[in-house]
């Protein structure tokens, strides 16, 4: 088998593989691949350095690489997006169908328009997709997704002032548990451990195995077990030499509290020196 590279359709999308068909192809390079949906534009973002074995093939050949034509017909193709995205929302209007348009995507070769959309339980668009086709003279697909996908499609700005995760970087959505933020000692309120779209934050898996470890190592790593099992959680009442208070923040690289005191005072104080009120 020739390499294989891992391409993207969209700048967080997932990741497929193809072989390179003997094409010249280094990473960031863009391609055109024959997918189920038709001709499709991508950039390899994955040359993978061990050989794939035989469970993982046979893998679709590229076509070839993009040119300059096939440059220009992208953005033509996304001007085109704009356009049906504005006439969708018309017919939907028309047909007054509890939807929210998310946005519109023209495969490469333009045989196809899928049209993204979130509801609030399963809609009748058959309708909508005869008006459509009438329309653009093309297939037409309209696909519901939920509201993670909602956040990765529209993009937003998190509680950490950043840009979403899901819409810059993570390819796949992992099943996050409210166990993560228990195990992290993280406020349990919906509101601070929830992102836009409403679900538990993505970023809730990521130190996670820290403090869990895996197989017969877990928990070994938990850096509440380094401090003699004091598991200090964001607003569990202590006591310290200074008097009692309530837990702001746990920093668990440099085993520290940060505690409000009486009289609205914070101070960041050791683990040592911190100890867990009884009656709470």
């Amino acid at each position: 088998m020739d390499q294989v590279i891992g391409v993207r359709f969209q700048p967080a999308g997932k990741i497929y593989y193809f072989d390179s068909n003997h094409l010249d192809i280094h990473l960031d390079d863009g391609v055109i691949v024959e997918t189920s949906r038709g001709l499709e534009y991508g950039n390899v973002v994955l040359i993978p350095k061990n050989p794939v074995t035989d469970a993982e093939a046979p893998f679709k050949p590229a076509v070839r690489k993009a040119t300059i034509k096939d440059l220009a017909q992208l953005e033509r193709n996304k001007a085109r997006e704009k356009s049906a995205f504005d006439i969708c929302l018309k017919k939907i209007e028309k047909f007054k169908i509890p939807m929210k348009l998310l946005r519109a995507e023209y495969t490469f070769d333009r045989n196809k328009i899928v049209f993204f959309f979130t509801s609030d339980g399963r809609v009748d668009f058959r309708e909508l997709v005869k008006e459509l086709a009438s329309v653009f003279h093309t297939r037409i697909e309209l696909r519901q997704v939920g509201v993670r996908d909602e956040a990765k499609q529209v993009s937003g700005i998190g509680s950490c002032g950043r840009p979403l995760c899901c819409a810059t970087f993570l390819g796949d959505f992992a099943p996050v548990s409210i166990k993560m933020a228990k195990n992290q000692g993280l406020s349990l309120n919906p509101s601070k451990i929830s992102g836009v779209c409403g679900r538990l934050m993505c970023c809730l898996r990521y130190e996670n195995d820290m403090y869990e470890g895996t197989g017969s190592k877990k928990k070994k790593s938990c850096p509440m077990d380094r401090n003699n099992g004091k598991n200090f959680r964001v607003g569990m009442k202590v006591i310290t030499d200074e008097g009692s208070g309530q837990v702001l923040y746990v920093n668990s690289q440099k085993h520290t509290v940060k505690v409000q005191l009486e009289g609205q005072k914070t101070k960041i104080l050791p683990w040592d020196s911190v100890e867990q009120e009884e009656n709470d």
